[in-house]
């Protein structure tokens, strides 16, 4: 009986002794699950601002793509040719394929040109359309003498 006291701490006069207080295993291994879940759930947020950045990127260097081919066919010495044609552009580290389609509008007048751009895998990530005027049709004047 002596032994079992010597182990406990010595009671003073009228305490009682209270169990120590701290966390059981249970209430840790809790938690770390929470935390866990809460980390995880951070961890696939960054994923995904990261993955929603590079789409913009992307984004950002098509138009620039789409604006440069447009704007080389709107001041050109010469109006392009209706139709449509296919190019590639580096640009931003990248390679990009560009399609141009021209069409004549409002009576043959002006000249509508759109531009799509599109990335490695296909994808379509920039367009611009652009007006200018279509080439004047020389006439034939026949002078009399």
């Amino acid at each position: 009986m002596r032994a079992e006291r010597t182990r406990r701490a010595p009671l003073r006069a009228g305490r009682i002794r209270r169990p120590e207080r701290g966390f059981t295993l249970i209430e840790i291994m809790v938690a770390l699950a929470v935390f866990s879940l809460a980390a995880m759930a951070l961890v696939r947020l960054e994923s995904a601002t990261i993955r929603g950045a590079t789409i913009l990127d992307d984004t950002l260097i098509a138009q620039m793509v789409a604006r440069n081919v447009a704007i080389d066919a709107v001041t050109a010495a010469q109006p392009p040719t209706a139709g449509a044609v296919a190019g590639a552009e580096t640009n931003g580290g990248g390679s990009w394929a560009w399609m141009r389609r021209v069409r004549a509008m409002g009576g043959s007048q002006v000249l509508r040109i759109d531009v799509t751009v599109a990335n490695r895998s296909g994808a379509i990530l920039g367009r611009s359309t652009m007006i200018r005027p279509a080439p004047r049709q020389a006439t034939a004047v026949a002078a009399s003498t």
